[in-house]
């Protein structure tokens, strides 16, 4: 079999920084020649350098080409081992918006991470429950000079997972603008005569360099710091602005310190409540069913193993626990409460009849009337299972290091 010259000391160098590298060193667009899992760059046959086979979304071989150059493989090899797998460290910055306003600062003194105010003259929101902007200071490292689309990637790649990691962890919703951003009608003057106009989704403002030697200066007060049982119990839109519990900065470290197969698997799940949150406004279904994804990413997930029977001296295969069994488990041990055991069933069979095309929840047929037992009992299931992933996440993130949770 051909040389496979992907190293075994790659193992955690992230697919897409491997990608852009090869795309910046050897050339692009690449090229298919047959084997739909192949790709030949930067093009095929007797121009081909190195051919990428994937298997699923991961490469898991490279092998020489026939224009194959084994000293500028050497090369690119030395700079994934000094530059990608151990580069040095700035600071990266991005905006984010939180539904409470930002006024102050807060600064985890041991993630390194940072909220801060937006700047002077940036857009605000003239309404206290809005998309709040603010910025989000965090820690990356960075490629060489050079490499300038490697650094960007992960600046933008970390600000969106911090960001969805922040929406779970801060009250309100806290959320990032999309890479593809929405066209609708809105009215832009919502005081007087209405002005109806096509637009865009979109926020910029002048808040300096999106990569820094270090962490910016505070602006303004400190934001308060709450016990974190009250805090999630008791903040609420009081006209005080945003709030952060006391132990967010441990938090963030614990998801920083994840293995990458465990912090793909917690990304998933915020990724999924940040969907939730955008597809309330669409479909409460929606929201539903992904809030119910979001709890199924963080469950282990069942296989089929081998019984050994003692008195027939037989083996049996066994299935694990199904989904649904799997979704009682998550729950039972990360926010227990027996006395919500019917009520997590009742939110799983939602979930099924939803993806199973069999239901729509009632807001959906526009079947909400006042507090008519059929939609509202539907509006507290989904409020409820808000409520108990975001409970269930943070014990989850918590238990990694602390099995007695």
């Amino acid at each position: 079999m051909t040389e496979n010259l992907l190293s075994d000391t790659w193992s955690d160098l992230d697919q897409a920084d491997l990608r852009l590298l090869l795309k910046a060193r050897i050339g692009q667009p690449g090229q298919y020649d047959g084997d739909s899992n192949v790709l030949y760059i930067p093009l095929a046959r007797d121009k081909c350098k190195v051919a990428l086979t994937y298997k699923g979304t991961k490469i898991i071989a490279i092998r020489p080409g026939m224009a194959f150059d084994r000293s500028e493989w050497e090369r690119i090899c030395a700079e994934i081992e000094m530059s990608l797998l151990d580069g040095p460290r700035k600071v990266g910055r991005g905006i984010s918006f939180n539904t409470f306003r930002v006024e102050g600062w807060w600064r985890g003194e041991r993630s390194g991470v940072q909220i801060l105010p937006p700047p002077d003259g940036a857009p605000r929101a003239r309404f206290e429950i809005a998309d709040h902007p603010f910025i989000l200071e965090f820690p990356i490292a960075v490629a060489s000079d050079d490499l300038w689309e490697i650094t960007n990637h992960r600046r933008r790649r970390e600000h969106q997972r911090l960001t969805q990691l922040l929406n779970l962890l801060l009250v309100g919703n806290s959320k990032f603008l999309p890479a593809r951003s929405r066209h609708f009608w809105a009215q832009v003057q919502p005081l007087g005569e209405p002005e109806i106009k096509w637009v865009q989704e979109y926020y910029f403002a002048q808040f300096g360099d999106v990569v820094a030697d270090e962490l910016s200066s505070p602006v303004g007060d400190k934001l308060r710091e709450i016990e974190s049982q009250k805090y999630y119990r008791e903040i609420g839109h009081d006209g005080s602005g945003l709030r952060v519990p006391d132990d967010l900065d441990d938090l963030i470290c614990r998801y920083q310190s994840l293995p990458s197969t465990l912090r793909a698997k917690f990304d998933r799940a915020t990724y999924w409540m940040r969907i939730a949150s955008r597809q309330w406004e669409d479909s409460m279904s929606a929201s539903f069913a992904s809030l119910v994804s979001a709890a199924e990413a963080l469950t282990d997930k069942g296989s089929k193993h081998i019984l050994y029977c003692d008195t027939c001296k037989k083996e049996y295969p066994h299935d694990a626990p199904g989904p649904t069994e799997n979704f009682q488990n998550f729950f039972e041990r990360y926010a227990p409460d027996p006395g919500l055991k019917q009520r997590r069933n009742e939110m799983y069979r939602m979930r099924s009849m939803i993806l199973h095309g069999s239901e729509l929840m009632q807001l959906d047929q526009d079947r909400a009337f006042g507090w008519d037992p059929p939609w509202w009992n539907e509006r507290e299931l989904h409020s409820e299972l808000w409520s108990l992933i975001r409970i269930a996440a943070r014990n989850w993130l918590k238990g990694i290091n602390d099995p007695q949770i």
